[in-house]
């Protein structure tokens, strides 16, 4: 896990979107980024309150899933939370 914490410390060095995009290009298939923006939609979706049924039917993915993302949603501190609620405040 020392790999772990190490890849999680580079990319909290990483301040520009465009090098960010570029690194996650360079170490991400595009399946594996497929499946990071699905789990992100999810955790979004979850917290605007749309049904979990829907949602399974709409990202064609199982509840187990989605069960896992409403728990997280869930926990005190949730850091996802944090985030998507953050994301709400921005300007578009």
């Amino acid at each position: 896990m020392e790999d772990l914490k190490e890849l999680i410390g580079i990319m909290s060095k990483i301040d520009s979107q465009d090098e960010m995009e570029k690194f996650f290009t360079e170490i991400f298939t595009t399946k594996e980024k497929y499946d990071l923006a699905l789990r992100w939609r999810l955790m979004k979706d979850l917290y605007h309150a749309i049904p979990q049924r829907e949602i399974a039917h709409n990202l064609g993915i199982s509840l187990c899933k989605i069960t896992r993302g409403s728990k997280i949603l869930k926990q005190e501190g949730s850091m996802c939370k944090r985030l998507i609620a953050d994301l709400q405040k921005e300007p578009e």
